[in-house]
């Protein structure tokens, strides 16, 4: 079998950032890297997934909804998936960086984690999320379409 894209990249080298990691017709895949791959140590989960929960509300809520295609861990836990449909890939930016600030913020119940809503509702951690956020808030305070490229 051929390796895929995403196993092509050098993960020795690889920042935090934000990358378009592949492009599908009109999909384009976001790589939202929260660690330096081997070199740090990766998300704890609870704090993961309340990031997964209230981003992907943040976004399916906002102006860009029907652009949103899907948001998701990395099962190595040293990131997050972001793929939208025909979005400009500054807007793309843009609602990343809005979706981490309402992150780095956010009080209050956590969104579908319910028993009935999550099958591990159990394991949500919002003061991690919020740490994560932060941290990505100001990685891609300043980050620019071309800045989407992988590093070589």
């Amino acid at each position: 079998m051929e390796k895929i894209l995403s196993f092509q990249i050098d993960h020795t080298k690889l920042p935090c950032g934000m990358y378009l990691s592949r492009v599908d017709g009109d999909i384009d895949t976001y790589d939202l890297r929260t660690r330096r791959p081997n070199r740090e140590p990766v998300m704890a989960n609870g704090a993961m997934h309340t990031v997964e929960h209230l981003f992907a509300t943040f976004v399916r809520n906002s102006a860009d909804a029907d652009q949103v295609v899907y948001f998701g861990p990395m099962g190595c836990r040293t990131g997050f998936y972001f793929l939208t449909r025909g979005m400009d890939r500054q807007r793309a930016i843009e609602l990343t960086k809005s979706a981490f600030a309402f992150i780095a913020t956010y009080e209050g119940e956590i969104p579908g984690a319910t028993e009935r809503e999550c099958g591990n509702w159990r394991d949500h951690n919002l003061e991690g999320a919020k740490k994560e956020a932060q941290k990505m808030v100001k990685i891609l305070e300043s980050w620019t379409v071309a800045q989407l490229k992988y590093p070589e």
